[in-house]
């Protein structure tokens, strides 16, 4: 099975830790909701995804893979947690790989879409503004560094 395979795979069994062991130590992941996370940060993000998104559902597609890099076509649908609003979010994600192990991982979105979807008029509104999309970041931050100090340390993570 191929790393992005068995990523995704993961992710469609909630299985967290198996998705963080992927990681290699040094790795970098980014999105447009969390900038740029270390290899620990995004082990713990994929970890309060998975454990708070009850009704989440994943389709996925490994548009190619070698052993350098892969590309992923996934989608997401879940209830905003924050708005209980319905998400429907399509992310193109690009991996470097080494040794078996994701290096960078780049999931790519339309964020005025999702804000839209997930924030209701005022995503619509102003989803598209650059101040909005901080805003945004800094309260995905804030969540996860709050998760991330309440959860007990993974070995893994």
């Amino acid at each position: 099975m191929t790393v992005a395979e068995h990523f995704y795979r993961s992710f469609a069994n909630r299985d967290w830790r198996t998705m963080g062991a992927l990681y290699a130590d040094d790795a970098t992941f980014s999105d447009p909701a969390f900038p740029l996370l270390k290899a620990g940060e995004a082990r713990a993000m994929w970890r309060m995804l998975i454990t708070r998104g009850t009704d989440l559902q994943l389709e996925y597609e490994v548009l190619d893979e070698t052993n350098q890099a892969a590309r992923v076509r996934w989608t997401a649908r879940y209830t905003f947690s924050q708005s209980g609003r319905p998400v429907v979010n399509e992310i193109t994600a690009s991996m470097q790989l080494r040794d078996g192990f994701i290096v960078r991982h780049v999931d790519g979105f339309n964020f005025h879409r999702w804000a839209a979807q997930a924030l209701g008029p005022a995503g619509m509104l102003l989803g598209w503004l650059p101040p909005f999309k901080r805003k945004v970041q800094a309260q995905a931050d804030k969540a996860l560094r709050r998760f991330m100090a309440t959860v007990p340390k993974d070995p893994v993570t």
